[in-house]
């Protein structure tokens, strides 16, 4: 089930908008857990709520999960949620993955990325951000995407903001 809708300058996104396009991010990440173990229920509604409050208040750029070799720091498998909002978003069914990768030997890891509004914010205004958030976070290097193939068409919107979702597997 796959639809678009338009955002209206007259609506807003609340809390319980964002916290539906959450628990989209979390049945994909529910899956991961199924298909691969990792992360862990508790985590997963973590991220989810993490998700959630960073998208209702613009501060959401990206944020990638997945299996990342720790040695190159590159990834071997990832999903990563991008923030959108007006214009046409898609609302689809969470999973649709490609066929299961062997990722013996790869960690879980997330890597999140701040939008350019959250920069806009004083440092003790970003300080009191992250310390609401469920999941604490320290600065790091993004790890690389190196050769694979890359799925997308895939998104997550209610009331006019959401994520569209791409799929990365290393050769």
């Amino acid at each position: 089930m796959t639809g678009s809708y338009t955002r209206s300058a007259s609506s807003s996104f609340t809390i319980t908008d964002a916290r539906y396009v959450g628990g989209r991010v979390a049945a994909d990440l529910r899956l991961l857990f199924n298909l691969y173990g990792e992360p862990s229920l508790d985590r997963i509604d973590h991220f989810a709520e993490e998700v959630a409050r960073l998208l209702r208040d613009g501060y959401l750029d990206t944020v990638d999960y997945g299996f990342r070799d720790t040695a190159t720091n590159t990834w071997k498998f990832r999903l990563r949620y991008k923030a959108t909002a007006g214009g046409q978003l898609t609302d689809s069914r969470p999973g649709s993955f490609p066929d299961p990768v062997d990722l013996a030997g790869y960690g879980f890891h997330s890597f999140l990325t701040y939008s350019s509004t959250f920069w806009l914010l004083t440092s003790s205004q970003q300080t009191g951000v992250k310390e609401t958030l469920p999941i604490s976070r320290t600065t790091g290097t993004a790890p690389s995407a190196l050769a694979g193939n890359t799925t997308t068409g895939h998104g997550y919107a209610r009331n006019g903001a959401g994520v569209s979702r791409d799929v990365y597997v290393a050769h």
